[in-house]
């Protein structure tokens, strides 16, 4: 079984005459543990894609399966439900809320998911020291360099140890070296057992993945997996 199964998946905005396809009929299978990276350029469809599996957005028809279930049957509350539970969200706007501490910020998911407080602030200070900003717990993200905002980030990514782990454009308001250590902190998490999934249009950061999967005009034009050795 397939951790993530996309069957003949559309999206299409202003059906009709000018209708836009970002979506046009994508299959794609993930399995659990990998690290693959969705490129293409601005209007490819890759962040579509990202907002389909990452249940910010559904699409106009096919098939979206994780797990073994098909999440089309399932009630708003339940994707989000799914949404905190399995899936942990790193963007290149960091969005992280200004008002509150790096810790704060960490701790938000967790809130929403019913972590106990005690849990929630172990959870919150673990993940932050993970990511090297313990000393910097308390700072506000105005306080923060970027590259600092985006191991914040990756700690409330990180917290409450979801095994699907998407980023968006992570390195893309970054400079080279923050850049770099946020793709080694992605690649440890690969090797701790998450599945990565890294959407960029940066050739240079995907060909670090194993696994790339290259999109233009809302179409999979090549998938690396399948090239390799044989295998699909």
């Amino acid at each position: 079984m397939h951790l993530i199964e996309l069957k003949n998946l559309y999206k299409i905005y202003n059906p009709g005459e000018n209708e836009v396809r970002a979506l046009d009929g994508v299959n794609l299978a993930i399995d659990d543990g990998e690290f693959v990276a969705i490129v293409g350029q601005s209007g490819s469809g890759k962040s579509t894609m990202m907002n389909m599996i990452g249940f910010l957005d559904i699409p106009t028809s096919g098939e979206y399966i994780l797990k073994g279930e098909n999440v089309e049957k399932l009630t708003d509350d339940q994707l989000s439900d799914i949404r905190n539970r399995e899936i942990g969200f790193i963007f290149q706007g960091f969005n992280l809320i200004n008002s509150l501490t790096a810790k704060e910020n960490v701790e938000l998911p967790l809130i929403y998911r019913g972590v106990g407080k005690a849990e929630r602030s172990q959870l919150a200070e673990d993940a932050l020291e993970r990511v090297g900003m313990g000393h910097r717990m308390t700072h506000l993200p105005s306080q923060l360099s970027g590259g600092q905002q985006q191991r914040v980030a990756i700690a409330r990514a990180l917290a409450a140890k979801p095994p699907i782990i998407l980023a968006d454009e992570p390195t893309g308001n970054l400079d080279s070296a923050s850049g770099r250590d946020v793709m080694e902190m992605l690649y440890e998490l690969h090797e701790s057992g998450r599945t990565v999934i890294l959407i960029t249009h940066d050739d240079g950061i995907a060909a670090t993945a194993k696994r790339i999967v290259r999109f233009q005009d809302g179409r999979i034009i090549s998938d690396s997996k399948e090239n390799d050795n044989g295998n699909s």
